[in-house]
């Protein structure tokens, strides 16, 4: 009685330890078909060849609709799949073993603190830009995932790194033709974190190209781990959606993602326009997904990753420029929707020498709108979106994280009228973010005003004092899924019934003298002292 099976026996402690840890991850099945489809019978392994095979990514020409792509980066992405290979699984005479299959796994998707994550991704990178002819400045120590890194990055490889993240997310997800999107934000917010003194960039009118600032590495760390923490799963995801799709293979079908991925159609070029036309471009879209986990960054991935023009624009709930301004036609589009909810808003302002100046900022919400005349919400992010990055999440000090309030029903009287408009942390009457009611200014205030949210400037150069500007859009973007956007359907249907149901006249009961309010006034004025009891 509880002893261990002679099979069990025979297993090897360092296996069995390997299994368990991918068993953990519930991957275990998937490596067992995956080896069982790729393995030499002969062998009894894998052949290297077949496993880089398998992680190599095939693509037309990459496109961008913003920023010029570097010659050097189709090389990049030729040579990542094999150097994953090669990195993480060690192949021996006959090529990749079970052990080692399970083993380069947990190397590649296993839990880990963060910041061994963001150790192995720079491992992949560097070796990847190295393989591929490019120069790169930083060194490890060991091979080990928390070894010690030294050196720096310059803004074109903070470009190529996310770019291949994106790439990776993008064979994960999709497998569809390349279309990368301007990170230009992105790195312009590790500059502004990462250089040392001042670096002299002009964040309205930068180009990567040519610039010479160093990023030291160790403050790059930082960045990421605070700014993007969601980076590294980038990775992860890919290595693991590459191995699924070899399991899902019949045994001499190729293992690659190529049969989705080199091939582009109209309609995904169509969805992809359609998406870009948006505030929530697929660069800004994935931004916010990379401070995100859960079912929240899946559903904001979304943007990121079109596959369908139309299931895209169902999470579009209201856009100034189609449904019109002001809080009354924001609120008859929103309203009854009870999942998070993405609000962007791009604006206009002028510095001190009138040079007017664009910029988006973003604000999370975790639940719907209400109309209320407090502070509430249970929790939320602040985004500065464009031209740089920036993400500000809950300071833990206070829970202003959301004012939304309409004029109320009726005329009635209030002494003291709160402000009828939508406000993101800060305080009454002096919020952080706040939008007056026809949707045509939008008011900053300094983060000292606000202990909801992290400080830090929602847009370049904000200064002390309050900002007002111009709205340009405002959009919002539900991120509760198919089942929030019915319920909110559900609403609007009720809501119409209830509101024709309010516009039929009952003329019978119109006519009836014994009913109507002018017999019951008369009657009081008759004998007002008479004792009247009512009718139940």
């Amino acid at each position: 009685m509880g002893a261990s099976t002679s099979s069990e026996q025979s297993v090897p402690i360092e296996q069995r330890e390997a299994e368990n840890l991918a068993a953990s991850t519930g991957a275990l099945s998937t490596l067992q078909k995956c080896f069982s489809i790729l393995a030499d019978p002969h062998s009894g392994a894998i052949p290297s060849d077949s496993l880089q095979q398998c992680f190599r990514l095939s693509y037309e020409n990459p496109v961008t609709g913003a920023t010029a792509i570097p010659d050097s980066f189709p090389a990049v992405l030729d040579h990542l799949g094999p150097c994953i290979a090669d990195l993480f699984f060690v192949s021996e005479k006959g090529g990749v073993s079970w052990i080692e299959l399970v083993r380069g796994y947990n190397r590649c998707c296993a839990r880990k603190p963060l910041s061994m994550s963001v150790t192995t991704l720079l491992r992949v990178f560097t070796a990847t830009v190295k393989k591929a002819g490019l120069n790169c400045n930083l060194e490890f120590e060991t091979g080990d995932d928390d070894c010690k890194i030294t050196g720096w990055l310059m803004p074109v490889d903070v470009v190529m790194l996310l770019w291949m993240c994106w790439g990776m997310n993008w064979f994960s997800k999709e497998g569809r033709n390349l279309c990368v999107p301007d990170v230009k934000h992105i790195v312009l917010s590790a500059i502004e974190s990462c250089a040392e003194g001042d670096s002299g960039v002009n964040v309205w009118e930068w180009e990567f190209s040519g610039e010479e600032v160093q990023l030291p590495v160790g403050k790059f760390l930082t960045w990421v781990l605070k700014t993007v923490p969601s980076l590294p799963g980038c990775f992860s995801e890919f290595v693991y959606a590459v191995l699924k799709h070899s399991a899902s293979q019949e045994p001499g079908v190729e293992c690659l993602t190529s049969s989705a991925a080199g091939t582009s159609s109209a309609a995904d070029t169509s969805s992809t326009v359609e998406c870009s036309s948006t505030l929530l471009s697929p660069g800004i879209a994935w931004a916010i997904s990379l401070t995100l986990t859960g079912p929240l960054g899946e559903e904001i991935s979304r943007a990121c990753f079109p596959t369908d023009a139309n299931e895209i624009n169902n999470d579009l709930l209201y856009r100034s420029h189609l449904h019109g301004r002001g809080l009354n036609r924001f609120w008859s589009n929103v309203q009854g929707y009870q999942g998070p909810l993405l609000v962007l808003i791009a604006a206009t302002s002028e510095d001190g020498s009138a040079n007017k100046r664009n910029w988006i900022i973003g604000a999370l919400t975790h639940q719907g709108f209400e109309n209320r005349d407090l502070f509430y919400g249970s929790s939320g992010c602040l985004y500065a979106l464009s031209p740089v990055f920036h993400a500000y999440p809950p300071a833990g000090k206070e829970r202003n994280f959301v004012y939304s309030h309409l004029h109320p029903t009726g005329k009635v009287y209030e002494a003291k009228p709160k402000p009828v408009g939508i406000g993101f942390g800060g305080s009454m009457g002096n919020e952080r973010i706040y939008v007056d009611e026809d949707f045509s200014k939008v008011t900053i205030r300094h983060h000292a005003a606000d202990k909801t949210y992290q400080s830090g400037s929602l847009f370049p150069e904000q200064g002390f004092l309050p900002v007002d500007a111009l709205i340009t859009e405002v959009e919002i973007w539900g991120l509760g899924g198919r089942g929030a956007k019915d319920v909110q359907d559900s609403y609007k249907d009720r809501e119409q019934l209830f509101t024709e149901q309010r516009r039929k006249v009952d003329l019978k009961t119109f006519a009836n003298w014994e009913d109507s309010p002018e017999k019951m006034l008369m009657d009081m004025i008759s004998n007002p002292n008479a004792i009247r009891r009512e009718d139940r």
